[in-house]
């Protein structure tokens, strides 16, 4: 309880009109502190968190497929979504710039938006909003319409005009801000580390005591701080040996509980931001408790692709297919897909395994696999191929077929 109260006394916060951050995120936290996106991200588990979620979608090629007839599938690298959504979707950005901000945005505030900019009906590129700035309202004719003011200009487009993705819960006008439902738990680790950082700055933690037999002037006691401070403190005195004399006597100043259960708190801390992040610690960082998704690094990925990566791809997906697909791309058998194989790609060792099994089964082509590895196509390798050993005796070894036959009529 000393530590909570000790990290609820904590409460200062930057309100000026240089920093407006500290006004834009609705009602404080229980431990009294302002949660927004500038603050949030000076906490170590949520920089790490939305660094490594972005991140890791950012890294991974989204591409523009068409399906033929047949059902054979292959990059359309002349649509005009190509360029934009692997390539670079403006002038400013490249994709990886711009589906890194888009994802990170999702994280923090549950939205992500970019404004479509078109040339007669067709789509040339796409520029990031701010999420933070952005109001969406219903329209009296069921339409939505997004504002928002940037650079002192207004803006306001309705849903033609915005590609919006939007995150957990996403309703028709939105998803859930991590920001607003992890307020409690994100200030209670800014109101820890607070008040941590203070009692360290307030020189609080001493690392002993000198105790005198006696009551010392003021110039006694200024010359032993000195003498102290001059031959003992710092990295290089470290372990010096130190003569005390008239009866002086020096004692180690140890971690007492209350200090103990903030470093405990800090740590707990960094589990319940994960929780909200869908991340598990061990990712982060935080490897104080084992991991129940696997021993090894490739079933720690599957399980980190199928319970945390899945949905959000999906939904970037679909939001793609919904906002920026013609109902002709839709006709003609135009797909999104984010391509996943690159988290899943295993050491060499294991990629041959993996290659020689799906090739002698028929399952993947020679130029398939080769596409895998970046490589390119050869001559004849479009025909799916499959071992022969799985077969009656007869058909492997010429001329035992009709000597099994003779046997039988006899």
């Amino acid at each position: 309880m000393k530590l909570l109260r000790k990290a609820f006394g904590f409460l200062g916060r930057s309100l000026s009109p240089e920093k407006p951050t500290g006004w834009s995120t609705g009602p404080a936290s229980h431990a009294g502190e302002v949660v927004n996106g500038s603050n949030s991200l000076m906490l170590s588990a949520v920089w790490a968190c939305t660094n490594l979620l972005a991140g890791t979608i950012a890294s991974l090629p989204l591409t523009v497929y068409r399906t033929g007839s047949a059902g054979q599938r292959t990059a359309a690298r002349e649509h005009s979504l190509y360029r934009i959504l692997h390539d670079s979707p403006n002038a400013d950005q490249t994709a990886v710039d711009f589906w890194e901000y888009m994802c990170f945005s999702i994280e923090l505030w549950g939205n992500a938006f970019a404004r479509k900019d078109s040339i007669n009906g067709r789509l040339v590129s796409l520029t990031p909003v701010n999420p933070a700035l952005v109001t969406v309202t219903r329209q009296p004719h069921g339409g939505l319409a997004y504002q928002w003011s940037e650079n002192g200009q207004a803006f306001t487009v309705d849903e033609t005009g915005m590609f919006h993705i939007r995150g957990f819960g996403g309703g028709p006008l939105g998803g859930v801000s991590t920001l607003s439902s992890g307020r409690h738990v994100f200030g209670l680790a800014m109101a820890i580390d607070r008040a941590a950082g203070a009692t360290f700055a307030n020189g609080l933690r001493p690392s002993g005591t000198l105790t005198f037999d006696r009551f010392l002037t003021d110039e006694q006691y200024t010359t032993a701080e000195a003498r102290l401070a001059s031959k003992f403190s710092g990295a290089m005195a470290a372990g010096r040996p130190m003569i005390l004399e008239g009866g002086v006597r020096w004692d180690q100043v140890t971690l007492n509980p209350e200090d103990a259960q903030m470093l405990q708190s800090r740590s707990f801390s960094v589990e319940e931001i994960c929780r909200f992040f869908g991340v598990p610690p061990f990712m982060v960082g935080h490897t104080e408790k084992s991991t129940s998704w696997g021993s090894g690094l490739e079933q720690q990925i599957l399980g980190f692709q199928k319970f945390t990566l899945r949905r959000r791809l999906k939904r970037i997906e679909q939001a793609i297919m919904k906002q920026l697909l013609t109902a002709a791309d839709r006709a003609s058998g135009i797909t999104v897909e984010f391509n996943i194989e690159g988290l899943l790609r295993g050491d060499s060792r294991a990629r041959a395994e993996f290659y020689t099994a799906l090739l002698g089964s028929g399952v993947l082509t020679v130029n398939e696999a080769r596409a895998l590895e970046n490589l390119p196509p050869v001559h004849g390798g479009d025909v799916p191929r499959t071992q022969m050993q799985n077969v009656p005796l007869g058909m492997a070894i010429p001329g035992t077929q009709r000597s099994e036959n003779r046997h039988a009529g006899t």
